[in-house]
């Protein structure tokens, strides 16, 4: 609650009817300064003691007066009566994430671009009320989200407002069409919203505002394989949609569309724990697109979970499925002829083996040992070397190296890095 140095005169006729009324000083003080900014000394009620100017408060004046100071939030210091913009545009999006992330509700892409569209005239209807002290058109009605949005004074960045747009444009489409099963369509620009919602209340009036002190601000998504989310957008999508979203993405150039504050973007990697879908654009890590995206976020999973085999491990795994001899120098073979890994560092193919930095060595997969065991089992074609049943045709007998009169031969002994195993 916002006052000046001073009493204000309502303060002041109140202070002068408790006193009438017998109240004690200190009480009357400690009233007046409660969730008060700042808050004033104790000479300022003995100055309106002595003021015979003052008019007394009447009881209804006093009763409102001390009900307003019983209605401060605890958690935010919000008061119903004195904040009751910033109250409704919390409570706006609280209930847009809330619905779209319960199972109860089925309406989920209109119900968010709805509330949101809400929260966000709210908060800006506070900005201007603050600062220019009226939200008020030459008509009389209030400014619209999209006139604030194109004003110059608006403080919010392109990329929130390119976001805003969006969804504003969604939230006009709810009203004549019905959307379909697109929820997942959207999740990137709604997951955006919310956190620019909580980014900007936080910088406009404090870090008590913020929504992730009552509920998260993550919108809970349900669990998709990799491979069905990439391509789940392409289904129950009403063809209206489709367009809709292809107009929108239109308007904007690349830069701003891989802009966060526009769009939530998150690249799963192969090492990645959970599969849950919590963006819509599923980049595989090899993609151009996929490099490039500016923030990444990875959920590590162990890799001894993922790549639990170590070449000892692997050889008599393909050994025992196959029954078939397989020994650690066709291993060796296998991996330099399949370029699985370098001969050292960790420039490896993730799809089948990781380097270990903590112990210089390698780990392999169960993809890799399939991998060997189908090369192993499969047919030998007529003539194929290696008719024998093994994965390798024999080597030839190493000819004798030829060695300069005068110059004996140098013996060296080839071992592999790491443990000594490859």
């Amino acid at each position: 609650m916002m006052a000046g140095g001073g009493l204000t005169a309502l303060e002041k006729s109140i202070v002068k009817a408790l006193l009438a009324k017998g109240e004690r000083n200190q009480d009357i003080h400690a009233l007046i300064n409660y969730q008060r900014t700042p808050t004033v000394n104790f000479g300022r009620i003995s100055g309106v003691k002595k003021d015979k100017k003052i008019v007394p408060a009447t009881d209804e004046q006093i009763e409102f007066y001390k009900k307003r100071k019983q209605s401060f939030d605890p958690v935010t210091g919000l008061n119903l009566y004195d904040d009751e913009r910033l109250i409704r545009a919390r409570e706006a999006m609280i209930l847009a994430v809330t619905i779209f992330n319960s199972s109860t509700y089925k309406f989920k892409t209109g119900m968010f671009a709805i509330l949101a569209n809400i929260a966000w005239t709210y908060l800006l209807h506070e900005f201007h009320q603050r600062k220019d002290g009226s939200i008020l058109n030459a008509d009389g009605t209030t400014f619209a989200l999209s006139h604030m949005l194109s004003r110059t004074d608006c403080p919010l960045s392109k990329g929130i407002k390119n976001n805003l747009a969006t969804i504003k444009a969604i939230r006009d489409e709810v009203e004549h069409k019905l959307l379909g099963r697109s929820d997942p369509r959207w999740l990137s620009l709604f997951q955006a919203c919310c956190l620019n919602f909580d980014k900007t209340i936080v910088e406009l009036h404090g870090r008590r505002l913020s929504l992730q002190n009552e509920i998260s601000v993550a919108l809970q998504f349900g669990k998709l394989q990799i491979d069905q989310a990439a391509q789940l957008h392409q289904y129950d999508v009403p063809q209206h949609i489709a367009a809709l979203d292809a107009l929108l993405t239109a308007k904007l150039t690349e830069e701003e569309l891989a802009d966060l504050e526009y769009q939530f973007r998150v690249v799963y990697t192969f090492d990645s724990a959970s599969k849950g879908s919590a963006h819509i654009q599923f980049l595989t890590p090899e993609s151009e697109e996929g490099k490039s995206v500016h923030n990444v976020l990875q959920k590590y999973k162990i890799s001894d979970e993922l790549y639990p085999y170590r070449p000892g491990e692997v050889a008599a795994m393909v050994s025992k499925k196959t029954s078939k001899r397989f020994t650690l120098s066709d291993h060796t073979d296998a991996w330099k002829r399949h370029k699985v890994r370098p001969a050292k560092g960790d420039k490896t193919n993730r799809t089948y083996c990781i380097f270990h930095k903590a112990y210089d060595g390698y780990t392999y997969n169960d993809a890799w040992v399939d991998l060997l065991v189908s090369e192993l089992t499969k047919p030998a074609k007529p003539g194929d070397p290696g008719n024998n049943g093994d994965l390798f045709p024999p080597k030839k007998a190493a000819e004798a190296p030829k060695v300069a009169i005068g110059i004996p031969p140098v013996l060296t002994t080839l071992m592999a890095p790491g443990k000594g195993q490859s």
